[in-house]
């Protein structure tokens, strides 16, 4: 048999150059596993310190300076986002290797809930899916959870009143916000012609309203009680369609057939991570409060102008009705400033004097909007 001419391999019949760079590419993706393991003991020996101490693993208010210190630092051509989304993993591996943490949300997967939980706490930790906002408080409150993430405000509907609620009754803390960029996707498994029904919270579906309004108005808008819900059950009704995340078709086997349908393009959910403890002062705080004042003329705004004289900005306001009181309301705010400075401090003790009751909600790091 006549020999065959010696074929060159594929890499060999590549260019020289190509080679070359690829070469480079192996050497310094080495060094990234060597450098990422050595910090990640260094975060162990950290924990070690932390749990000798009584400190919790999770510190948010430093997470949340790493991450910024990261994007400060970057010089391309790799994005903010992207860096941070690399080192968000890293630091969430790192902290799996000294505590396993639950956190909980509005479930199942890949509801807005789901993915403002991925966005501050990275995949490494449990993430334990409950049926109601009340649900997430209620296992953050029993300890079966250490943290929980629950929906605070929308920029297009305003209070989640659900949250509200459950900041009266149980005695959670705010340790940490997440501000979600909230991208609507119209989801189904037949086209868009064949769509009688569309499920979704009813937050979604408010947020979509003149969307559907003028591609769809013939559907019948159902509520169920997640986005991720709606995605299943459009996977399983003829001629149903579901409004949720991207991320919830792919899991469900959906096509899209719309995207960013929400009528406000820059709709934004901010979701506030609850525990038992305050974060650590990072000089880019707020500090949430809840009051109830005296059923009185001037009542409220004598509450308010004490921020204002101690010339703080006030970020958010919101009255709600007290359960079980007639004409009774709760005050929340949010104001610049961690509860450990000193004009905060002020402030929360010149109210103290003033309402008849003043509850620390919770201090953290101002964060950045994500997704």
């Amino acid at each position: 048999m006549a020999k065959q001419p010696h074929q060159p391999s594929s890499d060999a019949a590549k260019p020289a150059g190509l080679n070359a760079l690829r070469a480079q590419i192996d050497r310094i993706d080495r060094e990234l596993v060597e450098r990422m393991n050595e910090r990640a003991d260094l975060a162990r020996q950290i924990g070690h310190i932390k749990r000798s101490n009584g400190e919790a693993a999770y510190d948010p208010s430093r997470e949340e300076m790493v991450l910024e210190r990261v994007a400060s630092a970057n010089e391309g051509p790799l994005s903010d986002a992207s860096l941070k989304a690399v080192y968000r993993e890293l630091i969430s591996g790192s902290r799996a290797i000294e505590q396993h943490i639950r956190v909980a949300h509005l479930g199942p997967a890949w509801t807005y809930s789901h993915l403002a939980a991925l966005h501050r706490f990275g995949s490494s930790v449990e993430f334990v899916p409950v049926a109601s906002i009340s649900a997430a408080f209620e296992e953050v409150h029993a300890g079966h959870s250490h943290y929980g993430v629950v929906p605070l405000e929308n920029s297009t509907d305003g209070r989640i009143a659900d949250t509200l609620d459950n900041f009266s009754r149980l005695p959670v803390k705010i340790c940490a916000e997440v501000p979600l960029r909230i991208h609507h996707t119209l989801l189904a498994a037949c086209d868009r012609a064949s769509i009688r029904e569309v499920y979704s919270r009813p937050q979604a579906l408010s947020q979509c309203r003149n969307w559907l309004a003028r591609h769809l108005p013939n559907a019948r808008l159902i509520e169920v009680t997640s986005t991720s819900a709606a995605a299943e059950t459009a996977a399983k009704t003829p001629h149903a369609a579901a409004i949720a995340s991207r991320q919830a078709g792919v899991h469900y086997g959906l096509d899209v057939l719309a995207e960013d349908i929400e009528d406000v393009a820059d709709n934004t959910t901010r979701f506030a991570v609850i525990g038992h403890a305050d974060a650590k002062r990072t000089g880019k705080d707020k500090t949430a409060l809840m009051f109830e004042t005296e059923h009185k003329p001037g009542g409220l705004a004598d509450a308010l102008s004490i921020p204002k004289k101690q010339k703080l900005n006030l970020t958010w306001i919101e009255s709600f009705p007290m359960p079980g009181k007639e004409r009774g309301y709760i005050f929340f705010v949010e104001l610049e400033g961690h509860r450990d400075d000193l004009r905060v401090r002020r402030a929360i003790q010149a109210l103290e004097k003033r309402c008849k009751r003043v509850v620390v909600l919770g201090s953290y790091a101002t964060a950045a909007a994500v997704g």
